[in-house]
């Protein structure tokens, strides 16, 4: 039996993504830029030239699949990046914390914004980056860390959004994912 999967073209490149069910039940074409060089310099590329109008100060988003974008696009645009991180750790000291609901597991979870990034976004302007934004839980949970820091956002930009695509119109975005219903799959 094959897998069934979802063509993609995005950056001037193609790709087949696997489509898995999750906890909720739907079923979502997964995108996992991890590893894949060719897709993060070029995803990289077109959304930096779409954020370097808006003269962010810094990029910022969540581990872990989107970190090798997010690196991406501060390197083209000459910013430092900072990282939310999933766990809170010692060093990270006096750390924010926001609470996200991931649809892959269904379960809630933790962002942290480390104090040494706290006060590197503070009084910046902020763009806001990550892989796929599904249910906006995640962007929520980043848009709260921001204005508790002090940041200022100027864009919210990702490879791909999901769902339903009008929620997502002001999103800076490559191209778009459906999720899909079980009996399409």
């Amino acid at each position: 039996m094959s897998a069934r999967t979802y063509h993609v073209e995005v950056a001037g490149l193609v790709r087949e993504l696997p489509i898995i069910r999750v906890a909720s039940g739907a079923h979502i074409a997964v995108f996992n830029i991890l590893g894949d060089i060719e897709m993060t310099k070029a995803a990289g590329r077109a959304l930096a030239s779409r954020l370097r109008p808006l003269g962010p100060d810094v990029i910022v988003t969540t581990e872990t699949k989107s970190v090798p974008l997010a690196y991406e696009i501060a390197s083209l645009l000459s910013v430092p990046y900072v990282v939310f991180r999933k766990y809170y750790l010692s060093y990270m000291g006096d750390a924010l914390e926001s609470k996200a609901q991931s649809i892959t597991t269904g379960s809630p979870r933790s962002i942290f914004l480390d104090a040494k990034d706290r006060a590197l976004c503070a009084g910046k302007r902020v763009a806001i980056v990550d892989d796929v934004i599904s249910t906006g839980s995640t962007l929520s949970a980043m848009r709260d860390l921001m204005a508790r820091a002090g940041a200022g956002i100027v864009a919210e930009a990702a490879v791909f959004t999901e769902g339903d695509a009008e929620r997502w119109k002001d999103i800076f975005a490559l191209g778009h994912l459906p999720i899909l219903e079980p009996r399409t799959v």
